[in-house]
């Protein structure tokens, strides 16, 4: 009986197929809006988490200064003590826990090839940097210890770098010039691309610390201190260990704030994710608001139909049709036309995000638990709607109907 129903529905849809499109439009537009809205959110998150991921999983970076927050960074009455290889040193021989610690000091400026030149940031550093922000070499090899130790003039170059100065050749023992001094390039790092800020990650040099700090920076400072958990330790446990020894090594008493502060790039990823959630749960929301309207267009459109067809419904109770078979035949109408509506709605929705997932070079990510719910959601609509008009077309009398012109 029920698929005799839907036939009738389909037909009595055909039958009136302009007034049943604009019913079906508000349904469309609405679902169509939640789909893009959701699956558009859900890509920006997916790539937020990615650009954090390139920065190196399970990350803590240390930096000197006061962390944030009341008497922060940059508070008057505090000299800002930069790290030093002390601090490095003690936290490599005590810290537990740890898959990799390196040290990195960063500083623009001009490298120079032949008659070409690029401004590109140069990172003085060690081998363990590569691990610690999960960072592969596409050809060649990293510093070795004794290069490290003693500052040789070996590089590593960004892919951005290879193509200003190679194009798609090999850099690998050629001689570039960083500032003044002279360096060989021993291997090409991995493209990680840009960050959600805009930067561009490949155009870096990587040269020994011991070499950037007498060549390049002139002094023994260490701007950051990048620390990866191994796989055992949560970052959120790592944490008060770095502060611990870094205090005692520092010798900050416990009734002074710490003088260097401590970022968890495993909570920035969380906290940015959950941000950009929130905001698509609250476009959607916003977008869900067009489904009422959607539905109280079923509602008004079934109403006309039961007036249209008071005789036909008159005759049906006449023949021995129940109030039951009246009531499900316009519900199954209404939630066969906002069904229609739903589909329709989803595959705009999932062609709108397609378009603007190329547009913002972000991940096409369809949720199936989403257009599962933006079909019952549509079909849950029509019936909703639907039920009144249904039931005042199944509360008709017989006699007054078959009277009604």
């Amino acid at each position: 009986m029920i698929w005799e129903t839907v036939r009738l529905s389909l037909i009595s849809i055909r039958r009136n197929v302009l007034r049943s499109f604009l019913t079906l439009l508000g349904i469309v537009i609405g679902v169509a809006a939640v789909i893009a809205m959701l699956t558009i959110g859900s890509g920006t998150t997916e790539k937020v988490k990615a650009d954090i991921s390139k920065l190196g999983s399970n990350l803590l970076v240390v930096r000197s200064g006061r962390p944030a927050g009341p008497g922060g960074p940059g508070g008057l009455d505090q000299v800002v003590r930069p790290l030093a290889e002390k601090d490095l040193a003690a936290l490599v021989a005590h810290l537990s826990g740890a898959r990799a610690i390196s040290p990195a000091s960063q500083k623009q400026v001009r490298v120079i090839f032949g008659t070409e030149s690029l401004t590109s940031g140069i990172t003085g550093t060690d081998s363990a940097y590569l691990d610690a922000r999960d960072w592969k070499l596409v050809s060649g090899r990293p510093f070795s210890d004794s290069e490290t130790r003693s500052g040789t003039g070996v590089c590593l170059v960004g892919e951005t770098v290879r193509q200003q100065f190679f194009g798609a050749g090999d850099p690998e023992g050629e001689i570039i010039r960083v500032n003044r001094t002279s360096c060989k390039i021993i291997g090409l790092l991995e493209p990680k691309g840009y960050t959600g800020f805009g930067q561009d990650q490949d155009n870096v040099v990587l040269m020994p610390l011991a070499a950037y700090q007498r060549r390049i920076a002139g002094n023994r400072d260490i701007d950051n201190i990048y620390i990866a958990a191994d796989e055992r330790t949560p970052t959120t446990e790592l944490q008060p260990r770095v502060e611990d020894i870094l205090r005692d090594t520092r010798r900050i008493t416990p009734d002074r704030d710490d003088d260097f502060s401590i970022r968890d790039m495993t909570q920035i990823a969380d906290a940015m994710a959950s941000a950009t959630t929130t905001m698509t749960g609250m476009l959607g929301a916003v977008a869900g608001v067009s489904l009422l309207v959607g539905g109280i267009g079923i509602m008004n459109i079934m109403l006309v139909s039961v007036t249209e067809r008071t005789r036909e419904i008159g005759i049906r109770l006449a023949i021995g049709a129940h109030e039951k078979h009246i009531l499900i035949q316009f519900l199954v109408e209404a939630t066969v036309l906002s069904l229609l509506g739903g589909i329709i709605g989803i595959l705009i929705g999932l062609a709108l995000a397609g378009i603007a997932s190329v547009a913002l070079t972000i991940p096409f990510a369809p949720s199936p638990a989403v257009i599962l719910l933006a079909v019952g959601f549509s079909a849950l609509i029509g019936m909703v709607f639907g039920f009144f008009p249904a039931l005042r077309g199944a509360r008709l009398d017989p006699i007054d109907a078959l009277r009604h012109e």
